[in-house]
């Protein structure tokens, strides 16, 4: 049985990443803890318990790049490591994700945060290379051999970017998380402090699988 891949998404502040690492922190030998049943609040529950050394097997893949003349950034990349277990080993993979997978032995469950940060440190890729990019990324989702739990950010809500480069993160981000969207197992939207799954509770849109294409504009997304 293919272990579980798990994507949570939402905006800023929302709790997301948060939502991902309690998810990771209860995962058991890459076995999925997502019940098919809400718990009696409403919201989808996770039980479980931890692995037989007290811990599961977590590696957190850390997305973004450091940057020591930005103080208030370095304060946000600081925040997220002070909240993750000692137990976890980190990688910083900014550039080539695709790769980290096969690259050091496989752990009970992936923790990548985040989507975006990874995507917007390649940005100025060409449109076809991109897309390779992209494909090569969905091909290693879809032959995982450990749980895998991906962060993405929603972006695309508010008013169209003024400048392309907005314009080009906001479209690209939107893209990748829908195509992992499709392929996941349980797909998180988290706000406000609650994540709901929309793989519950949600509608696919009719002929979901690869009906999306990179040209949709702007106003459909």
């Amino acid at each position: 049985m293919t272990p579980p891949l798990i994507l949570v998404t939402g905006p800023a502040r929302s709790g997301k990443s948060e939502w991902a690492e309690y998810l990771a922190a209860q995962s058991h030998l890459g076995k999925p803890l997502i019940t098919d049943q809400p718990s009696v609040t409403g919201h989808p529950s996770v039980t479980g318990h931890p692995s037989v050394t007290g811990h599961p097997s977590v590696t957190y893949v850390a997305t973004a790049q450091t940057n020591p003349d930005d103080p208030e950034w370095q304060a946000r990349i600081l925040q997220h490591q002070q909240r993750r277990p000692s137990t976890w080993q980190t990688l910083h993979v900014p550039i080539d994700l695709a790769v980290v997978f096969n690259s050091v032995p496989a752990p009970d469950c992936w923790l990548i945060d985040s989507l975006g940060t990874w995507l917007a440190n390649l940005l100025d890729q060409s449109e076809s290379d991109w897309q390779q990019i992209l494909n090569q990324l969905l091909h290693q989702l879809q032959h995982r051999q450990s749980q895998i739990i991906i962060v993405s950010e929603e972006t695309g809500w508010g008013v169209v970017p003024a400048y392309p480069s907005g314009r080009l993160f906001r479209d690209r981000l939107g893209q990748a998380t829908r195509k992992i969207g499709q392929i996941a197992d349980a797909v998180y939207l988290v706000t406000a402090g609650y994540a709901i799954n929309l793989r519950q509770i949600g509608q696919p849109l009719p002929g979901q699988l690869g009906a999306f294409s990179p040209s949709e504009s702007s106003e459909d997304q």
